[in-house]
């Protein structure tokens, strides 16, 4: 007997039986029977293009944040506060996400997506000053939090463990892929998109389209079906069949309590100090790279993109790999010793501020790989490790993960700026600084009392810092005072105080800020080679927690675990007559 034959057709669940039609597209979505292969990638590939978009629009300011925080004149400490928000928004939010094993997943990702593609089309270009900026960013951060539970949870839904690590490698696709499309849009369009809202504005649009998209294409299963532990697509028969006696209130008392244990704790934090290197990169690689090493913004946006589609390949490829060979927890430890190494040869070149493009491309490239081949295995070993706990829990898991993900985060960025306190004026100050020295650098050489060969008018400018301070208060030169005029024809001569006249203005910029940033440029490097070795104890910590974790460490054992399942189900689904049923 055949499972079609066994089985009826796919209906709409009882509770949903009565609604169709429009309501049925919009509102109501679930599944009655585990879909065929084409429509669960269907499901899966709609899942993953949302996040993908979901993490854009949250990571699309980290392009062009040394120009939002000119924009605004913000500090970078508000800045970052700002992001610190955003993220305790979405630890929170996190926590209510939770609800998505009593209420469902899908609508929480597709109406998601319609707000925060409106957030950023509509609301953050024309944020008329820093505290409405600060407000559309964090309600952003609340439901990115929601959709962090949301989308892994339908990934989890629609993807036995056999195939988990494949299916959550595409998932995390979606911060590195978003990731991705904030770098390759952003150095491909800021050359010639000046404002800095366009990015916003081409974001918000893509986002928009992929809510419709969403809204139209995704579902999920049924509370019966998603409430059980699938190993393998040849399980689909035997769920379907017990479903129709799973008590789905039974199954979800207690949630927190259920969830709440050392293996999920540890692990969720564990992944948490281990990203930290990430979530830096996504925040401050362009700010980093500009102000450290003089890269333009396209150029600091050009790393990103080697950083995160190395990142994206590797997900893919480990995720493959460890579904073959049935085990997570090697991969996990490949990933993060390989990381910490990276890392610290990161760190290193901070005070090597010649380092070229192409030295961190490698650099980085080879760090977001090891990365990747820590983090897939790992999503897939901590549904795992929640499903041993209860399958039917999975989002409250996934909720504890997040929460935790989320406050690490915003920890961590909050403690930045105290790390790296000099990054302020850099970030606000450097790029006019910069562009006054280069200004004043072309001035011809001049004559001065003191030396027999004409001089450079910086060197002059310098050498007589506090003089030129006092002169730059007057904005015409028949407002000097006369005394202080003949001070200053005494000191440097009539020849350079005409020339200087002539460079007024950035003249003026540089005494008001150069030796600031000078100051800053001199210890912000190692300020932060301090953040990048927190990075790297965090990735330490990750290694001793992936042994609370479920799952074998060799690939043997791995194999009899599934041929032992294998014929568990065999003999089951012949007790119940469905000999020949497979997964199709």
């Amino acid at each position: 007997m055949s499972t079609t034959d066994a089985l009826p057709a796919e209906a709409p669940r009882s509770g949903d039986a009565h609604h169709g039609g429009l309501s049925r597209l919009l509102w109501y979505r679930s599944l009655d029977r585990y879909p065929n292969t084409g429509a669960r990638m269907t499901y899966l590939a709609v899942v993953v293009v949302a996040t993908i978009i979901l993490y854009y629009e949250l990571y699309v300011q980290g392009a062009v944040a040394p120009t939002i925080i000119s924009h605004y004149g913000m500090s970078f400490r508000y800045y970052i506060d700002i992001l610190v928000g955003a993220n305790l928004a979405g630890a929170f939010a996190s926590v209510v996400a939770g609800l998505a094993d009593r209420w469902g997943r899908a609508n929480l990702v597709a109406y998601g997506l319609g707000i925060t593609g409106a957030l950023i089309a509509f609301g953050v270009p024309n944020a008329p000053n820093s505290l409405t900026f600060a407000i559309i960013i964090v309600l952003v951060g609340f439901v990115e939090g929601m959709l962090l539970v949301a989308t892994p949870a339908l990934v989890r839904d629609f993807s036995p463990q056999l195939g988990r690590a494949s299916a959550m490698g595409f998932w995390t696709l979606g911060p590195v892929v978003g990731s991705l499309c904030v770098s390759e849009v952003g150095s491909h369009t800021l050359s010639h998109l000046h404002a800095w809202q366009d990015q916003f504005i081409i974001c918000g649009i893509v986002g928009l389209v992929v809510f419709v998209i969403a809204v139209v294409g995704l579902r999920e299963l049924s509370p019966q079906l998603r409430d059980q532990l699938m190993v393998s697509m040849r399980d689909r028969a035997l769920i379907e069949a017990r479903a129709k006696g799973i008590d789905v209130e039974e199954s979800l008392r207690h949630p927190w309590r259920q969830m709440l244990h050392l293996d999920i704790i540890a692990s969720a934090f564990g992944v948490s100090v281990l990203l930290l290197v990430y979530y830096s990169a996504v925040v401050f690689f362009v700010i980093y790279f500009v102000t450290i090493y003089g890269f333009t913004i396209s150029q600091a946006n050009g790393l990103g993109n080697w950083f995160w589609a190395f990142d994206a390949v590797a997900l893919i490829v480990v995720g493959v790999i460890s579904d073959l060979t049935k085990v997570r927890k090697p991969f996990m430890v490949v990933g993060a010793a390989g990381a910490i190494v990276m890392t610290i040869v990161f760190l290193m070149h901070a005070t090597q501020p010649h380092t070229t493009y192409y030295s961190f491309a490698l650099i980085i490239t080879l760090l977001a790989v090891f990365l990747g081949t820590a983090y897939a295995p790992w999503m897939a070993g901590f549904t795992e490790t929640v499903e041993k706990r209860n399958p039917a829990l999975i989002a409250t898991g996934l909720a504890v993960w997040g929460w935790i993900l989320r406050i690490v985060v915003a920890v961590a960025l909050f403690v930045v700026p105290f790390v790296v306190s000099s990054t302020t004026p850099l970030v606000q100050y450097g790029t006019p600084v910069e562009s006054a020295l280069a200004a004043v650098q072309k001035a011809p050489p001049v004559q001065v009392p003191y030396s027999s060969a004409p001089v450079s008018l910086l060197s002059v400018v310098e050498g007589h810092a506090a003089l030129f301070g006092q002169l730059a208060r007057y904005p015409k030169a028949s407002d000097i005072p006369p005394y202080l005029l003949d001070k200053a024809i005494g000191a440097v001569g009539i020849p350079a105080l005409t020339e200087a006249n002539k460079y007024k203005a950035p003249l003026g910029v540089l005494s008001a800020h150069g030796t600031q940033v000078e100051s800053a440029k001199a210890v912000t490097p190692h300020q932060w080679q301090h953040w990048w070795w927190v990075c790297v104890a965090g990735e330490i910590v990750f290694l001793p927690l992936i042994l609370l974790m479920v799952g074998r460490w060799r690939p043997k054992k791995a194999k009899k675990d599934a041929e032992d399942h294998e014929r568990e189900v065999t003999e089951e689904l012949a007790r119940l007559g469905l000999d020949g049923a497979a997964g199709g």
